[in-house]
């Protein structure tokens, strides 16, 4: 090999290639003890360029200011003219053509027979154009339509193997055997794709190839022949250790040695020589075949394989196992929805088998594992029982059992039927509509496998709560009836109607509502209620009543009839309030003198005519003002944020007016009298406590009766001045002591400020929980002592008491129960609490050391 070539791996590198000495075609031959193989053939070409025409251009000669040409005639290249195409025959370019951007290159995608021919290229431009045109001949290289496989046969076997491939020309067939051109010989035939060799024997191990050719392509297909020669050997392919079968059923235990040539066949049960009978077999390929197996047939069994190199055995056992029998099947069953039933599968089998149990429902298998709502499996190892749980509808259908093991599979089948209420009617029509009175019609829905007895219809307006019954011609709708007039229904108003079936199961889902309709008007038949009225201006008569809701006013244009007259008067007062919504009417006259009784009566009236009339009712005419102010208003201070005003009653009489009750105005000297707070009460209240004021403050207030036609004149004012806020500082430094259920406690005294109320005393406030009620206790003192049965802990706080109110509270303290500190044997406890220093507290009762 040259120094230039060099192989790597199996790749073959060439440094410094040349064109004079590389090119050429190469082959690689692979080797290994097996044998040797040809690889596919590879070109080797060289690109160039060529150089310029080396002949000189002659001398170009211009006049200054004249434009010039120089031309150049480049080498062979690629790309200047208009380049077109066509077919010599005359016959069209076929459409599947494609074209570079340029055109100079013609691609035809697919080439088929019907693509030979003749093309021409012309190329042209401004200097003239050129000719070039070439053939197109059809061929195929060749390509396999059979290759040959790797094959293994015994020693004297014929080895028979055929190639073939496609190609055009067709292509020719070689043969070779480790790389090397195989000859025909006694035992060798060799005729075009097929090869065939007879008495094989070692040596005619190794790679051949099969090569097929034409003069465009040589293609191989390669193989190993491999001829063994071997005594019988179970390593690779022994019997099953253990064969299971079930009493009463067939079982093959297969021997198939590696052996070369083929080993005759034997059997012993366990050192008995097996003969062949009417249930036992050996088959051509020597396994042992046992027809309707007894318990007498388990024990070991031996193949015993040979031929002329040698011989060899192998055992395995056969266990014979009880048949599974399902004991207990699903039946049928007829269930209501919702019910819960258990459909039984249970068996009896072999108890070293294991056994496992499937459920399928109308051909699906029902997943247990993954908790599918309503089934349940329930049992032991051979209970398969299923529970359905609040059974629905949708789960009437066929149920099948199965019970698998290793050797079998058995199924048992059940059909569930579920009745439940009816469906949904259908199609439900109203055929007919008067004002009161619908006629409807509709069909059957499903009768979920139990008869409907019973239809009954619903209405909804858009003024009823939900859906509800309604009454039928006729009454009682039984399970044939599909048409009914609806009666009892309100003029004027948009109906929906939908209807409901029942059955001895139960009531079942409403059908889809009707179209919404409207039934037809008529004259109003609502007289309206609740008339009453008083009050409002000198010369007025206020009328007010209950209006009468949208869905009784029985048609469009609907309004409201108002009939008046005085007490003892004959002649009625006719006036019309054309309003739907109207629920007060308001009569003027200058006749009319205040408090005086007037007879009403109320109707209704819509375009189709005037309805009812109320009952008559009593009503007074409206009253004036009261004329005079309270007399003997004062104030007097309370605290810090609460006064009291009273005043003199007014004696009622006509000329005075009637008294409702009293107005309390009050405002402070800051606001320039403008009021700051109104407060009413009504009946003869002549006192009113005005809580949330400022401390220390000047209030002045006045008073004013009331009645329905306003308020009267005011009081002259009274004033008075709030109490100093009280003590900001809660009380401090708390101390206590607890003995049994006596409670001493001690703390400093508050000092005010300049700007709050002095201390009076204090109150103690003790509750044992947040939630449970407060006890107080109060004293002028700044000890106390308390007789309470601790049984459970204490909550105490104190806080002081002044002329401007209670003040700030001390912190919380939690007295712990006596029988806790009792377990833990203490019957005295201390305890000081610091807000500003330590110090020693003397008690009235005892002294302490107090504790941090």
């Amino acid at each position: 090999m040259s120094y230039h070539y060099r192989l790597d791996g199996g790749s073959l590198a060439i440094s410094s290639p040349r064109t004079d000495q590389d090119t050429g075609t190469y082959q690689c031959l692979a080797t290994n003890p097996l044998g040797t193989i040809l690889s596919q053939k590879a070109k080797l070409q060289f690109a160039y360029i060529e150089d310029f025409e080396t002949k000189t251009r002659s001398t170009v000669s211009v006049r200054e200011g004249q434009g010039v040409v120089l031309l150049c005639g480049p080498p062979p290249h690629f790309g200047v003219p208009d380049i077109s195409w066509r077919r010599l025959d005359g016959s069209p370019l076929p459409g599947k053509v494609k074209y570079s951007k340029s055109q100079a290159i013609l691609e035809i995608p697919n080439f088929q027979q019907e693509d030979e021919g003749v093309y021409e290229c012309i190329a042209s431009n401004l200097r003239g154009r050129n000719l070039a045109k070439g053939q197109l001949i059809f061929y195929a290289p060749p390509e396999w339509e059979q290759k040959i496989q790797n094959t293994y046969l015994s020693i004297y076997d014929s080895l028979f193997w055929e190639c073939k491939a496609s190609g055009k020309p067709n292509p020719w067939y070689t043969w070779l055997k480790n790389g090397e051109r195989l000859n025909p010989e006694e035992r060798i035939q060799i005729e075009n794709g097929t090869l065939i060799i007879t008495m094989l024997n070692v040596s005619d191990s190794g790679i051949y190839q099969c090569a097929a050719e034409n003069k465009y392509q040589i293609i191989y297909a390669n193989a190993e022949l491999r001829v063994l020669a071997s005594a019988p050997d179970f390593s690779k392919n022994p019997i099953k250790k253990n064969s299971v079968v079930q009493v009463g059923g067939d079982i093959v235990i297969e021997c198939k040695p590696n052996a070369f040539p083929r080993a005759a066949i034997s059997w012993k049960r366990g050192m008995e020589i097996l003969r062949q009978s009417k249930r036992v077999f050996i088959l051509k390929d020597g396994s042992l075949k046992i027809h309707n197996v007894t318990r007498s047939d388990a024990g070991s069994y031996t193949c015993i394989a040979t031929n002329q190199f040698g011989f060899a055995k192998n055992t395995g056992s056969l266990a014979v196992k009880e048949r599974t029998v399902i004991t207990v099947a699903p039946s049928k069953m007829d269930v209501t929805v919702g019910e819960s039933i258990v459909l039984p599968c249970q068996v009896s089998h072999d108890p070293s088998i294991e056994v496992v149990f499937l459920w399928s429902f109308n051909g699906d298998v029902i997943d247990l594992k993954k908790g599918v709502a309503h089934f349940e499996r329930i049992g032991g190892e051979s209970v398969g029982d299923l529970m359905i749980r609040n059974i629905q509808l949708n789960h009437s259908g066929k149920y099948l059992c199965t019970v698998k093991t290793t050797l079998e599979s058995l199924s048992a089948e059940a059909d569930i039927i579920v009745r439940g209420p009816p469906g949904p009617p259908e199609d439900v029509r109203v055929e007919h509509i008067s004002s009161t009175t619908s006629q409807l019609s509709w069909r059957p829905g499903s009768d979920n496998n139990s008869p409907i007895q019973i239809f009954s219809i619903q209405a909804r307006t858009p003024f009823s709560v939900g859906w509800q019954a309604v009454s039928t011609v006729p009454e009682i709708l039984n399970g044939k009836t599909y048409n009914a007039t609806v009666v009892g229904l309100s003029p004027w108003v948009e109906y929906e109607f939908r209807v409901v079936a029942g059955n001895s199961i139960g009531i079942g889902e409403p059908s889809k509502p009707s179209e919404v309709l409207r039934t037809k008007a008529s004259v109003p038949v609502m007289a309206p209620t609740n008339i009453n009225g008083g009050g409002g201006s000198r010369s007025e008569l206020v009328i007010t009543w209950e209006s009468i809701p949208e869905e009784l006013q029985n048609g469009e244009e609907f309004g409201y009839i108002i009939m008046l007259r005085p007490v003892g008067s004959t002649t009625w007062t006719k006036e019309r309030v054309p309003f739907v919504d109207s629920s007060r009417f308001v009569y003027r006259n200058e006749s009319i003198t205040p408090l005086s009784p007037f007879e009403v009566k109320v109707g209704v009236y819509n375009k189709k005519g005037e309805g009812a009339l109320s009952t008559t009712s009593i009503v007074y005419s409206g009253e004036d003002e009261p004329q005079v102010a309270p007399r003997g208003t004062s104030v007097q201070s309370f605290s810090a944020s609460e006064m009291e005003v009273s005043w003199n009653a007014i004696a009622w009489n006509r000329n005075t007016g009637r008294v409702l009750g009293y107005e309390v105005l009050y405002w402070t000297d800051d606001s320039k009298k403008s009021v700051i707070g109104k407060i009413r009460v009504s009946g003869n209240v002549t006192t009113k406590n005005i809580t949330g004021l400022k401390a220390n403050t000047v209030y002045f207030a006045s008073v004013r009766a009331y009645n329905t036609a306003g308020t009267g004149p005011s009081s002259p004012p009274a004033n008075g001045t709030t109490k100093k806020s009280p003590p900001s500082q809660p009380p401090a430094n708390i101390a206590w002591k607890l003995t049994n259920s006596k409670l001493c406690l001690n703390w400093e005294h508050v000092k005010t400020m300049e700007n709050e109320s002095e201390v009076l005393g204090y109150k103690i406030l003790y509750r044992q929980n947040r939630q449970s009620k407060t006890h107080i206790l109060e004293t002028n003192n700044t000890s106390a002592e308390l007789l309470v049965p601790f049984e459970e802990d204490y909550l105490i706080e104190i806080r002081t008491v002044s002329d401007g109110g209670d003040g700030s509270s001390s912190e919380e303290i939690r007295i712990p129960k006596m029988s806790s500190l009792s377990s833990r044997g203490v019957s005295v406890i201390e305890l000081s609490i610091h807000f500003l220093s330590i110090v020693i507290t003397i008690f009235y009762c005892f002294a302490i050391q107090p504790l941090i």
